[in-house]
C-alpha cells in the first residue's frame, strides 16, 4: 500500500499542535519548584514554541522560509541545508524580520528580548534571573495565546490549561526586603537589559506586551460568591488600579547595589580601570553617604547604594575616560543611563 503524501495542512497542522504544547512545557517547567534550571529552559522551549507557530503561519501563507544561500543568488535558489542533508528553515529572529510577520512590533521587541537573553545564557551558566525577569516570561506567555487564537483559531487557546501557580511561601516585608537587596542580576546579563531597554521607548517599554507586570496584595473579600478566588484583574486606569498603584510606590524600596557591583556594572560599559579603591575614593570625595544626598542606605549594618548614585559614578568616569580606559577599551553608548525600574 502506498503512503500517503503529507499535504500543506497537515504539515501546519503539525507544527501548530507541537508548537503549542512546546508552550506548555515551557509554562509548566518554570512553574515547577523543583526544578531550579526553570527560566533558562522556559526561555529556549518559549523560543522553539513561536518558531514551530511562526512556520505553520509561513507554510499556511505560502512563503518560503526555507534558508537560501545568499552567495549563490541566482536563477535558482540555492537551499542551506544540515550536515545530514535536512533542509534548513528560518530561525525565530529571521521569521519576525520576514515583512509578512504577524507578529506586532512590541511583541516582537519582547521576542528578540528573550532571543538576546538566550544568546547570553547558551553559551555559560548563570543564576538569579527568575525573578528579575519573570515579567517578560509572563508577557511571552500571554502574547503566544493571543498570537495562536488569531492565527489558527481559539480552539487552540491554551487559557484553560494553566492554573495560577501556587506558592508555598508567604511574601512578607522581610521577604521583600530580601529580594530587594539580593535580586542582583548576573553582571552580563544586566549588561544586556539595560542596553536593551534603553534603546527602546518608554510607551515601549511600559507596554504589557513587552514585560508584563502584575501586583500580589492580600484581599479580604465581603463577596461569598468572590472571596475564594486567588487573583483578582483590576482594569488599567481605573479608580482601584490607581490606589493600588499609589500604595505601591509608597510601600516599594528603591532598588539596592553594592558597591562590587557597580564596579562591574562600569568595567562592562568599557571603564576596565575603575576599581573598588576608585569607588571609595569617589563616594568619600562626594561625601556619598551623607544622607541629604539620598545616594544609598544602611539596611542591617550594610552599606548599599541607589540607582541615583551610579548615574554619578557614571559621570565620573565619562569625564576621566582616559584615566579609566585603555586604548582598545571603549564604553558602551547604548548603557549611558542607569538601568530602568518597572
Amino acid at each position: 500500500m502506498a503512503k500517503r503524501k503529507r499535504t500543506v495542512g497537515s504539515v501546519a497542522t503539525e507544527l501548530v499542535r507541537k508548537s503549542r504544547e512546546a508552550m506548555l512545557s515551557a509554562v509548566s517547567i518554570y512553574n515547577n519548584p523543583q526544578i531550579d534550571f526553570k527560566s533558562e529552559l522556559f526561555i529556549v522551549t518559549a523560543v522553539i514554541s513561536w518558531t514551530y507557530l511562526l512556520h505553520a503561519y509561513y507554510r499556511k501563507a505560502k512563503i518560503d522560509y526555507r534558508q537560501i544561500d545568499r552567495k549563490h543568488i541566482g536563477k535558482h535558489k540555492r537551499v542551506l541545508k544540515t550536515q545530514y542533508g535536512a533542509v534548513r528553515h528560518w530561525s525565530l529572529e529571521e521569521c519576525l524580520d520576514c515583512p509578512q510577520s504577524p507578529v506586532d512590533a512590541v511583541t516582537t521587541m519582547n521576542l528578540k528580548f528573550l532571543i538576546g537573553i538566550r544568546h547570553e545564557i547558551e553559551h555559560q551558566m548563570t543564576t538569579r534571573i527568575d525573578d528579575q525577569l519573570s515579567a517578560k516570561f509572563m508577557a511571552c506567555a500571554l502574547n503566544f495565546n493571543a498570537a495562536i487564537k488569531k492565527l489558527f483559531g481559539p480552539k487552540y487557546s491554551l487559557e484553560s490549561e494553566q492554573a495560577f501557580s501556587i506558592q508555598f511561601c508567604a511574601i512578607d516585608d522581610n521577604t521583600i526586603r530580601t529580594m530587594l537587596v539580593e535580586s542582583d542580576l548576573p553582571q552580563h546579563i544586566k549588561s544586556f537589559v539595560v542596553q536593551f531597554e534603553n534603546s527602546i521607548s518608554q510607551a515601549d517599554y511600559d507596554d504589557p506586551r513587552f514585560s508584563y507586570r502584575v501586583a500580589l496584595i492580600p484581599r479580604v473579600g465581603n463577596n461569598r460568591n468572590t472571596a475564594d478566588k486567588v487573583v483578582q484583574m483590576v482594569a488599567p486606569g481605573s479608580e482601584t488600579a490607581n490606589a493600588i498603584n499609589q500604595i505601591i510606590l509608597k510601600e516599594t524600596e528603591k532598588k539596592k547595589y553594592k558597591p562590587g557591583t557597580i564596579v562591574k556594572q562600569m568595567k562592562a560599559e568599557g571603564y576596565t580601570k575603575f576599581t573598588m579603591t576608585s569607588h571609595t575614593e569617589l563616594w568619600q570625595a562626594k561625601d556619598g553617604k551623607n544622607p541629604k544626598h539620598q545616594y544609598g542606605a544602611t539596611v542591617e549594618g550594610i552599606w548599599f547604594w541607589y540607582e541615583g548614585w551610579i548615574t554619578v559614578v557614571r559621570k565620573h568616569c565619562e569625564e576621566n575616560e582616559s584615566l579609566y580606559t585603555t586604548p582598545t577599551s571603549v564604553p558602551i553608548a547604548a548603557v549611558a543611563e542607569a538601568p530602568r525600574t518597572a
